[in-house]
């Protein structure tokens, strides 16, 4: 059985019309074992605090693979987690916002301190759409050509959110289920 950790991003109170609880519906039904937990005070995040809270769900089971699927701000929790990242065997990165934005928002720029390109090698997928208003220059400049990341990229994409259209996507289901495929649009 595959474990999947869900991480969702800033204002994120885990909507149904979003792709990541449908997908956490999906995988559930499959027979699989989901972990999609409310990331602590979403409107003002702590940092500390949704460290803590990946620490405490991220916890490797004691069998199976561990997978990690983490949208917008979350990224930016992954890679800043460092020594305290969870062991996953794969780790998918949607739609991180890029360090100005990040750092222009006063609830949430604490996220963007310290953003190392040191972690380069780091084993995860970048999934990023055009027309970000979140990362405008594109997540393959800020993220996926500095730290190697290998890249999926959606046209039209945008935010990849619901806002974008991005209430089920299959595309990624099927990467849950297979690392080989790539994740595409709609």
């Amino acid at each position: 059985m595959t474990t999947y950790l869900i991480l969702h991003g800033y204002q994120n109170h885990r909507p149904p019309g979003h792709w990541q609880h449908w997908l956490a519906g999906r995988l559930r039904e499959r027979g699989h074992e989901v972990r999609y937990p409310q990331l602590p005070e979403p409107d003002a995040p702590v940092l500390a605090d949704w460290l803590d809270a990946l620490v405490e769900h991220g916890k490797r089971p004691a069998d199976g693979e561990f997978v990690v699927v983490a949208h917008s701000l979350s990224v930016l929790l992954w890679l800043r987690a460092g020594e305290r990242r969870p062991d996953a065997d794969r780790v998918l990165l949607v739609a991180p916002p890029s360090p100005a934005v990040t750092a222009s928002i006063p609830a949430i720029a604490p996220f963007a301190d310290g953003l190392d390109p040191a972690e380069r090698g780091l084993a995860a997928r970048l999934v990023y759409g055009d027309g970000d208003p979140y990362c405008p220059e594109g997540a393959d400049t800020h993220y996926g050509v500095p730290l190697g990341l290998d890249m999926d990229h959606v046209p039209a994409g945008a935010h990849l959110d619901r806002d974008a259209g991005y209430g089920d996507w299959a595309s990624v289901l099927e990467w849950c289920e297979d690392p080989a495929v790539r994740v595409k649009g709609r």
